[in-house]
């Protein structure tokens, strides 16, 4: 067994936020579910990117550096502090650091966005974007260049301003804030953080201020980026009996789907704050790829489907169709 070969107990790298830590008690949890007698430790890091939340906006550097959430963590694998590195592995830079590597890579939670509004949204027509239900002019707290730009392609009425903090803080500043109307946010941390998500129903969770109401955006209303969803274990290239544990965690489906989308990313030239898009699932053996990037007044969005072989290769088709598009 995995668990005689290590001869120590295996310590887990987190962030400290309650999403980080949710996600490292989840992974810790799977793996004592598969190696009940192997201790498993959880260690807290503060990264780079944990520091800037705090800061106010004029501290924060225009171009924001590479591993902004990760390279903390990197360090305790690389010194030994640590044998995993739990990521949201969207926050996972595609160049990993000499000597690393993504060892294993959790189920997809639910991928898509969340629209949460302090007032049910009025769709006559479901299939209609959620964006087009807002009233004219209302602001949309966002930070992120990718959400921005489906906002303005779904709705060019639409404002976005900045809004920051973790997803609690998020959700009261829009509860409280009139100078905010809604706020979008990944269901997989929502998700995991505990709260309900139905379609035009207030938002349910602890300590969930009343009358914030949520709609799950469809992919094509709002692509979501690069792995999201998706959990990674990074750990050391050469180190045998910690690959053996993450082999027993790794999903192989998610892993599939998520390895085109970095390679994606990769081929597109953008790192993990890239504002480009990519969305994969497989189906059946058919392996499915929707990507899109922002383009002037709106997005481009390129799709396509194959075997799952050939999932590595399409991904890099659509990224120069992708960057032919202007």
């Amino acid at each position: 067994m995995p668990s005689e070969t290590l001869n120590r107990p295996l310590v887990i790298a987190t962030r400290g936020s309650a999403l980080a830590l949710t996600q490292a008690n989840y992974v810790q949890r799977r793996l004592q579910s598969l190696l009940p007698e192997l201790p498993i430790k959880i260690k807290r890091f503060k990264t780079k990117g944990d520091q800037l939340q705090n800061k106010p906006q004029h501290e924060i550097p225009e171009h924001l550096p590479k591993g902004l959430f990760t390279k903390e963590l990197e360090n305790a694998l690389l010194n030994g502090q640590a044998d995993i590195a739990v990521h949201s592995l969207k926050d996972l830079p595609t160049g990993l650091p000499e000597g690393l590597k993504l060892a294993a890579v959790s189920p997809r939670e639910d991928a898509r966005e969340v629209l949460l509004t302090r007032h049910p949204l009025d769709l006559a027509d479901l299939n209609a974007n959620p964006l087009k239900a807002l009233p004219q002019g209302a602001a949309i707290g966002t930070g992120s260049p990718r959400r921005q730009a489906f906002v303005s392609a779904g709705n060019p009425s639409l404002r976005t301003v900045l809004i920051r903090g973790n997803v609690p803080t998020r959700i009261r500043k829009l509860a409280k804030s009139p100078e905010v109307d809604a706020i979008i946010l990944a269901a997989a941390g929502l998700r995991r953080l505990g709260y309900t998500l139905l379609n035009h129903k207030p938002l349910a969770g602890d300590d969930t201020p009343p009358d914030v109401f949520s709609t799950i955006l469809p992919i094509q209303s709002m692509i979501p980026c690069v792995a999201q969803g998706a959990i990674g274990l990074e750990a050391r290239s050469q180190d045998p009996p910690v690959q053996a544990i993450c082999d027993q965690f790794n999903d192989p489906h998610t892993r599939v789907c998520v390895e085109a989308e970095r390679i994606f990313l990769s081929a597109m030239g953008g790192g993990c704050q890239s504002p480009v898009a990519a969305h994969a699932k497989l189906d059946n053996g058919t392996f499915n790829f929707i990507a899109a990037k922002p383009i002037a007044g709106g997005v481009k969005i390129v799709e396509g489907k194959t075997d799952s072989s050939q999932a590595k290769t399409l991904a890099t088709e659509l990224a120069d169709q992708l960057r032919a598009a202007s």
